[in-house]
């Protein structure tokens, strides 16, 4: 049974007697310990949709459950679920890391001891133990975004909706950030993530839903989606540059030389071109794949 199950949402907006479909029969699903990343371009419906899965705005029609509880009707099911907004938006920026774990841990219905020993264990998982007593605004960018997501940790959630999770991190930062997302996906945690980082999308995500002008357009696994839209040809790196006489044999083969490299339409040559390079020395072999941004692109502009 997967943990959110979310059923022909629709959601219809009047203003000045215009009429604005933002969401259009969306269907999703996401089982215990997967990552769907849940992409599309600005005004694609996405905000809305993730809204009325937290129970923050009624659909017009469709349903939405959380480990089968439904968010508009049953308040047990917004305990079950967790968000990091983007800008850190769930945080105290004048409290300290410490005080917003315990604050939000009763605000979630812990009992105060609980929320302070559990507050204790997050800031030691993520490295926040010496700043737990620093007001967040004077933390960096990434300690705030570690400390973001201890916070919707806190009441042990069983979905996670993470907000662009690592916009403006620096390297090191988003690293980390990447590495917790998966140790709580690995823990069972279901994770709806949404970012215009699509590089980041196709590291983290086990799934991928695109939507477009408010319905999906795609759903599928991020390794096949990206293998539909990839090519069959080669590139060959070499070392060197070729000459005359293996550029015609190229060329007769159907391959295009560009100086050291050599382009193959079809993968059946790759061997015939090896034996003509043979013995210059190879830097690379690699199959032209496409990636989550190209795929994306090319889906949204359908």
């Amino acid at each position: 049974m997967p943990l959110l199950e979310v059923q022909h949402l629709q959601k219809t907006y009047r203003q000045s007697g215009k009429v604005t479909e933002a969401v259009r029969d969306v269907s999703l699903t996401i089982t215990t310990q997967e990552v769907l990343a849940f992409l599309g371009p600005n005004g694609a419906g996405k905000t809305t949709t993730i809204k009325m899965i937290a129970g923050l705005i009624l659909p017009d029609r469709g349903t939405v459950q959380i480990a089968g509880r439904n968010p508009h009707r049953d308040s047990r099911a917004v305990g079950l679920l967790g968000a990091v907004l983007e800008g850190n938006r769930n945080l105290y920026w004048r409290l300290t890391p410490q005080e917003n774990l315990e604050y939000f841990g009763v605000l979630r219905g812990l009992d105060r001891r609980v929320a302070k020993q559990r507050g204790r264990e997050l800031l030691d998982r993520f490295e926040l133990t010496h700043k737990r007593k620093t007001p967040v605004q004077s933390l960096s960018r990434g300690m705030q975004q570690k400390l973001a997501i201890a916070v919707a940790l806190i009441h042990q959630p069983q979905l996670l909706l993470l907000d662009e999770p690592t916009l403006g991190l620096d390297v090191e930062a988003t690293q980390t950030v990447k590495r917790l997302v998966r140790e709580i996906a690995r823990e069972g945690c279901a994770i709806l993530l949404t970012t215009h980082q699509l590089d980041i999308a196709e590291e983290l995500s086990d799934r991928v839903a695109i939507i477009s002008q408010g319905a999906i357009v795609a759903e599928q696994s991020t390794q096949e989606l990206i293998r539909q839209f990839s090519g069959t040809g080669y590139t060959i790196e070499l070392a060197e540059e070729l000459d005359d006489n293996r550029i015609s044999k190229i060329q007769h083969l159907g391959g295009v030389v560009d100086q050291k490299t050599v382009h193959l339409r079809e993968s059946e040559m790759v061997y015939q071109m090896l034996r003509v390079l043979e013995p210059l020395s190879i830097v690379r072999v690699e199959k032209e794949q496409a990636n989550l941004t190209e795929v994306f692109l090319q889906v949204v502009k359908g």
